[in-house]
C-alpha cells in the first residue's frame, strides 16, 4: 500500500530525475491532472491514469488513495515539485482516513529553478516564490505578500501569473512592485518551460506590466542588482566583493 507523489519536473523527459522515474515505472496507476498525464503517457504508456481537471484536486488524492488502499502503487504526480504548490500538502493531509497507506514524497524540480536556468542567473541571491493565483488565498494576502517582498528587494519569481478569468493580475502585481522598484528592473519570463514552444525574454519591469502572459508562464522580477550579461538574466551574490 503505496502511493508516492512525484515531481515530475518541468515536463521534457530529460528533467525528470532518476528518482522520480524509478516510482513511476514500480507504479501500477498514475494519477494526476489532466494535462500532466498525457505528458506521462508518451513515457509510460504501460500505467493505468486516473485523472481529474482542474479544481479537483481533493477527488484527484482521494482516488489516489483508494487504490493505494487496495493493494496498489500508486504515483500522484506533479509538474515541477510535488512540495511547491503541488499535492503533497493535500496528501498529509487527507492521510489520517488512510492509515493503511505508506506516503513516499518525491522532490522534482520547481518551475522556478527550471526557468531560472533559462534565463541565466536570476536567483543567484535571496528570492520570493509568490503565485497571483487567488483560487485559495485572497487577492488582498497576495497584494501584502508582493509588496514585502519588494521592500526587502527581493528577486521574486511569479507563479500562475494570469488566466484568462485573471488577465490583468500581472499588471495589478507590478504596479504594486513598482511602488518600491525601478521601472527598469531586469526581468524576464519563460513559457513552457522543457516543453514543445517554450518561449522565453529579457525585458524591463515597466515593459513587463504591459506584456501578455499564461498560466504556463513562469515570471521572474530582479532585485536591485540584477543585470543582463550577454543578454542573460543575472543576480550577482557579490563573490566579487569579497
Amino acid at each position: 500500500m503505496k502511493l508516492y507523489i512525484v515531481g515530475f519536473g518541468p515536463g521534457k523527459p530529460s528533467g525528470m530525475t532518476i528518482e522520480a522515474e524509478k516510482a513511476i515505472e514500480q507504479s501500477e496507476v498514475v494519477v494526476g491532472y489532466t494535462v500532466y498525464t498525457e505528458l506521462m503517457k508518451k513515457r509510460f504508456p504501460d500505467k493505468n491514469y486516473l485523472t481529474t481537471p482542474m479544481k479537483k484536486e481533493l477527488e484527484r488524492v482521494m482516488a489516489a488513495f483508494e487504490e493505494a488502499k487496495i493493494g496498489k502503487t500508486v504515483s500522484m504526480i506533479c509538474s515541477g515539485d510535488s512540495g511547491v504548490y503541488g499535492m503533497a500538502g493535500l496528501a498529509f493531509e487527507l492521510s489520517p482516513d488512510y492509515p493503511e497507506v505508506e506516503i513516499e514524497i518525491v522532490p522534482g524540480v520547481t518551475a522556478a529553478m527550471s526557468g531560472s536556468a533559462v534565463l541565466g542567473a536570476p536567483l543567484t541571491h535571496d528570492f520570493a516564490v509568490i503565485s497571483l493565483s487567488d483560487l485559495l488565498t485572497p487577492w488582498e494576502k497576495i497584494e501584502k505578500r508582493l509588496e514585502c517582498a519588494a521592500m526587502a528587494d527581493f528577486v521574486i519569481s511569479i507563479y500562475n501569473p494570469s488566466s484568462k478569468k485573471r488577465s490583468d493580475y500581472l499588471k495589478r502585481a507590478c504596479d504594486i512592485l513598482l511602488k518600491y522598484k525601478d521601472g527598469d528592473t531586469v526581468c524576464g519570463y519563460v513559457r513552457n518551460i522543457g516543453r514543445e514552444g517554450q518561449e522565453t525574454r529579457v525585458l524591463t519591469l515597466s515593459e513587463l506590466r504591459d506584456t501578455s502572459v499564461d498560466m504556463f508562464t513562469t515570471v521572474f522580477i530582479g532585485n536591485s542588482e540584477t543585470k543582463v550579461i550577454g543578454e542573460k538574466m543575472v543576480t550577482p551574490r557579490g563573490y566579487r566583493n569579497v
